[in-house]
């Protein structure tokens, strides 16, 4: 396989490299970091009260952790580091306090974010031969634009579409034959139980490789998606905190997500104590973002639970990789007493073939006991099958669930488009518990 590079000078540096790299980006950020109201007070108190004073990789770890709520503590400047007029562009999510967090971007961040995910698609084997459909929203959201700028800056010519509207999506797949997607794979899903409606094949189709990112999803989802399009599905990993789009990307082997580590510093740590883990370890993903000097931000806890792994991949990069998220630590659902992940739940009925592109979760209280109800929408040849066959599919997966996880769970099995579609990030989980 011919290994493709967007900066081979960089995405084959020696670990020794990289490192030489991070110290001295680290510095630079930490001085920018000290002109924000935030780590004005808090640094100088851990002993950081210049960027001379960050001799090793090490000193890294005498920095707080910066929290969600520490975003919107600052609300709307207490962690810019430059004058307003110097700002290009800012980004924003909306969050349960109703209090955004808010990202700012100078023309330089521009710049290196852009080239950071230049670099993601074309590790993926994208070109400039590509025609590039993106399907995420764009907006105050950094997904839709990140993907946006750095397969323009790759030369593919680029369908701005956004969103929704899976009719239009389908004809502008066939009539400029897309060749690379930008999605959920929620959505993806979805996409392929209306293609027969559209009158659109496969074969009219020039599919070649999807980036799916934006929601954890489960190795039996990507399988499954690839089989169902005869594609390459790409996992990619990002956060508005961190940009957007970028951090990780998978390479053309697909041997995990490759972070780019002269952008980012990677930690794990144990969610409860808060240390540093060694690498192969589950623990909460932390990063410090290298690059981003109108609003640096140190060791940020993502709370999505990973692993790293080093070694040189086949491709030849030596920037560590990350695992495939395994869930959340907010998302982690407690069922009478029982830790469950939602992906737990995802790679059990991913991989029975009866099930089709759709299901939900559902958490109720029957007294004082907890009930979970996996819902699943089964294929219509299926579904329209004999009884007995319906009932030994939701025994299976009653089954499979339980030696997972368990808790014995209810199953409903339904038709193809009996639950909601979201053609943004998938709400999985309903946790009805609380209305009970």
């Amino acid at each position: 396989m011919e290994i493709s590079y967007w900066n081979k000078d960089v995405e084959t540096a020696s670990r020794q490299d990289i490192e030489t790299i991070q110290l001295s980006r680290l510095r630079e950020i930490v001085a920018s970091a000290l002109s924000t109201d935030h780590y004005k007070r808090l640094l100088p108190k851990v002993g950081i009260a210049s960027a001379s004073d960050i001799k090793t990789l090490d000193d890294l770890r005498k920095i707080p952790f910066t929290m969600k709520d520490d975003l919107r503590q600052n609300y709307p400047t207490g962690l810019l580091s430059v004058d307003f007029k110097d700002v290009v562009r800012m980004h924003s999510s909306s969050g349960t306090t109703g209090i955004p967090t808010v990202i700012y971007l100078s023309r330089e961040d521009m710049e290196s974010w852009t080239d950071l995910v230049a670099r993601s698609i074309v590790a993926t084997g994208g070109s400039r031969d590509d025609v590039f459909q993106n399907m995420m929203s764009y907006g105050l959201f950094t997904g839709g634009l990140g993907l946006h700028y750095g397969a323009e800056r790759v030369g593919m010519m680029v369908i701005p579409i956004g969103g929704g509207n899976t009719g239009k999506q389908i004809q502008m797949m066939n009539d400029f034959q897309t060749t690379a997607l930008h999605i959920t794979p929620s959505y993806l899903l979805h996409i392929h139980s209306k293609l027969a409606q559209s009158g659109v094949t496969l074969e009219d189709l020039n599919l070649q490789r999807a980036f799916i990112g934006a929601e954890p999803h489960s190795e039996e989802t990507r399988q499954k998606l690839e089989e169902l399009f005869g594609i390459k599905c790409f996992n990619s990993y990002g956060l508005s905190e961190m940009n957007g789009p970028g951090v990780a990307f998978e390479c053309e082997y697909r041997d995990g997500m490759h972070i780019w580590e002269d952008g980012f510093i990677p930690e794990i740590i144990d969610p409860e104590t808060g240390d540093v883990l060694p690498d192969g370890e589950l623990g909460e993903l932390v990063l410090t973002n290298l690059t981003r000097k109108a609003m640096p931000i140190l060791r940020y806890r993502t709370r999505d639970l990973a692993h790293l792994y080093d070694g040189v991949c086949r491709c030849g990069r030596q920037h560590r990789r990350l695992s495939r998220i395994k869930g959340r630590t907010d998302d982690m659902m407690i069922i009478n007493g029982v830790n469950v992940f939602p992906s737990q739940i995802e790679e059990v009925i991913m991989r029975i073939p009866e099930v089709g592109t759709n299901y939900q979760i559902y958490l109720t209280k029957k007294g004082a006991i907890d009930q979970l109800t996996v819902k699943v929408e089964i294929y219509s040849k299926i579904f329209s099958g004999e009884a007995s066959q319906l009932d030994q599919i939701k025994k299976r997966i009653a089954e499979e669930l339980r030696a997972s996880i368990f808790i014995h769970p209810q199953v409903q099995l339904h038709e193809p488009g009996y639950l909601p579609v979201f053609e943004g990030k998938a709400v999985r989980v309903v946790d009805q518990r609380d209305q009970m």
